[in-house]
């Protein structure tokens, strides 16, 4: 179990890496006072544009995908949570350090980027079903919270249809996961659903130069 823990606060920890407030720092703004105040890439392509947003999301996505596929089979080779559940921790540690970042007095983003890293290393075509949904909801209407909440709402299903489909071992945990992670991203966006009730949400459109 020990090395399960280890692989529970490394993965914590490369989670918790503040890389939008690392960007805004290096462009000279501090994000918590600046767009959303979120520390996630969708305020940073907000307020520094693409320069900063693209590595930033990249990045984000890469912290869950490494502790998947790096961290936890080097560290946890015989759990009793077995292969796939020890992914599946850390997988969660890794989002929960993204939101609640020890770096940045417990503050983060929403977990999306770093969830589909996540996914992307456990059940890549789902993933890919939930970005081609984020995709048509966001060039619809233009809304990254409508967007975000649409892939998240589509990906336990779209993991059950690929875990069964490929006989994944341990599937049922996988689909469960979703689901909590599903759940936890619609809760991470209820002030945006507030917003778009009153109609106050902000679409996202791309800076001018201008603006920068």
């Amino acid at each position: 179990m020990a090395g399960t823990l280890l692989t529970v606060v490394l993965s914590y920890l490369l989670g918790a890496i503040p890389t939008s407030a690392v960007a805004g720092r290096i462009a000279g703004t501090d994000l918590r006072h600046q767009g959303s105040g979120n520390l996630g890439s969708t305020n940073v392509f907000r307020v520094l544009g693409p320069k900063y947003g693209v590595p930033v999301l990249l990045i984000d996505v890469a912290k869950g995908a490494t502790v998947v596929l790096a961290i936890a089979p080097l560290l946890s080779v015989a759990s009793p949570l077995g292969p796939t559940g020890v992914r599946l921790l850390a997988g969660l540690a890794a989002i929960i350090g993204h939101v609640w970042s020890c770096f940045t007095g417990f503050k983060g983003g929403k977990g999306v980027a770093t969830a589909a890293g996540v996914f992307l290393a456990l059940s890549p075509f789902a993933t890919l079903a939930g970005l081609i949904v984020w995709l048509a909801v966001f060039l619809s209407t233009r809304y990254v919270s409508i967007g975000s909440m649409s892939a998240a709402i589509v990906l336990p299903f779209a993991v059950a249809v690929e875990a069964g489909a490929r006989g994944l071992p341990q599937s049922l945990a996988l689909v469960v996961v979703a689901v909590v992670i599903s759940l936890f991203v619609l809760v991470m966006h209820r002030s945006n659903i507030a917003r778009l009730m009153n109609g106050s949400e902000s679409r996202f459109h791309r800076r001018s130069k201008r603006e920068r």
